[in-house]
């Protein structure tokens, strides 16, 4: 029996109330050229062999990072994933939806989650994290309504040099939610933070600064400067951060953080095309209570055992709506766990070592890009192991050439930063071979060879028919 719970009446008063005349209204942002004219043209029932066939070959139309010399980052990493990850997180005990709120059934899951906040404070010398956030970016806007809640105060300055797709989400929160924030950017020199720009702009109604280390040029800020700056304003110090980088560099609490949010991705996470993915949140002891999501705590049962629940926070208070810390308060319980496993397995020198191959080939490949003339990096810091290359030519003509070639040589920055011109995001990590760094100097020498040769034959040209 077809379950219908609307009648056409029920509708029409629906759109009534929000000022529309039929459902296609509700559809207007959407262009025409996207939306369905006639019902989706399903092909026959098939046998399993015909289905599994047909996927196959639609999947074969995709082309996985590794297949290609692949030199993209911006916030998404291709990293080595140790075949114990997988072998543990597929196990049938963590492949469950089940949220574990009876702690007597649960104490593998509760546990997980344990040592995954346990290693997560670890990493970023922080006093407390959360059990996973849905990820990165949202982290980031959680993070930051966070500190409005800590301090009551309710601007935002947040660095330009934060990734674009987190101050994306950043923004449609400051512009939804119950309580609008209002943003102000932090200017950059040099494609860092100014530290006496930052000056200008935080005062007693800032409630963070928000920052990235390594930022998303790949360039190194000086955190402690920026926090103590913001710590005169009685401020909140937020930092969004990759974990592998802190293979080598010092903790973001080290050097005055006081909120660190990132996304999981490059520890033990695929890049899937996307996702999925898992977000972490780290804070101080004292901000415990407005920290959002779910939290596993250890106590002891009745007869005096090791015991895992979830803490601090009852069920109820995930449903409270404006009353909660959050409203998209779950986890990514197996990304997450992704996470630890890989975390543990690779163990801190191995972190370091992966950390070091990576900042070791980037710095290679840099200095060979920047012997072909008119080519130079776009700003004059110490990077980790992605940085902005400028260079001669149309960035994108650049890249599409490569791209044809069968290389993914980064990212046109032009793309999210209007004032940077023909410059390319490059990242390298320990999956990019000396060899695979090699092709990409040779193909990159060629194409803008040929890139000019054919903007100047199209400029005499043009010359001559001005004549």
């Amino acid at each position: 029996m077809r379950y219908l719970p609307l009648t056409d009446v029920d509708r029409k008063d629906m759109l009534a109330v929000i000022g529309t005349k039929n459902i296609d209204d509700l559809f207007v942002d959407v262009p025409k050229a996207a939306l369905l004219k006639d019902i989706v043209p399903l092909p026959k029932a098939q046998g399993e062999i015909e289905v599994h066939r047909h996927l196959q070959n639609l999947a074969e139309r995709n082309t996985p990072a590794g297949r290609t010399a692949f030199f993209l980052g911006a916030g998404a990493y291709r990293h080595h994933v140790p075949a114990s990850v997988d072998h543990l997180i597929q196990r049938s005990e963590f492949l469950t939806a089940y949220t574990p709120y009876q702690p007597e059934i649960a104490q593998g899951t509760l546990q997980a989650l344990y040592e995954f906040q346990s290693q997560v404070a670890m990493l970023l010398d922080m006093e407390i994290a959360n059990a996973s956030m849905y990820d990165g970016p949202t982290a980031l806007a959680e993070a930051a309504y966070m500190s409005v809640r800590l301090n009551n105060r309710k601007h935002i300055v947040a660095s330009m040099a934060i990734n674009p797709e987190y101050r994306m989400v950043l923004e449609t929160y400051a512009r939804s939610c119950d309580l609008p924030l209002t943003l102000i950017d932090a200017p950059l020199t040099n494609g860092t933070t100014s530290v006496e720009d930052l000056k200008k702009v935080v005062n007693a109604d800032t409630a963070c600064v928000i920052v990235q280390y390594v930022n998303y040029f790949g360039c190194l800020e000086d955190l402690q400067a920026l926090a103590d700056e913001t710590h005169k304003a009685g401020s909140i110090l937020l930092v969004v951060t990759d974990p592998i980088s802190l293979g080598m560099l010092k903790a973001p609490g080290d050097q005055g953080a006081d909120i660190v949010v990132g996304d999981a991705q490059s520890c033990g996470n695929f890049l899937s095309f996307g996702g999925p993915s898992a977000g972490y949140m780290a804070c101080r002891t004292e901000y415990i209570r407005q920290l959002p999501g779910r939290l596993a705590g250890m106590t002891v049962d009745n007869r005096g055992q090791k015991a895992f629940t979830l803490t601090l926070q009852t069920r109820e208070q995930h449903i409270r709506r404006a009353k909660a810390t959050s409203n998209i308060c779950t986890n990514q319980a197996l990304n997450a766990l992704a996470m630890l496993v890989y975390l543990t397995c690779v163990g801190p020198k191995g972190l370091y070592d992966l950390s070091n191959i990576g900042v070791q080939r980037a710095h290679y490949l840099a200095d060979k890009l920047t012997a072909i003339s008119g080519v130079k990096l776009t700003f004059d810091k110490p990077f980790f192991n992605e940085f902005a290359l400028s260079v001669p030519v149309d960035a994108q003509a650049l890249l599409d050439n490569l791209k044809s070639n069968g290389i993914l040589a980064g990212i046109n920055l032009t793309t999210n930063f209007a004032s940077i011109k023909n410059s390319i995001l490059i990242a390298v990590t320990e999956m990019n071979t000396v060899e695979e760094i090699d092709q990409l100097v040779e193909a990159l020498k060629e194409a803008i060879d040929s890139l000019a040769k054919g903007t100047s034959q199209g400029a005499a040209k043009q010359k001559a028919l001005t004549v």
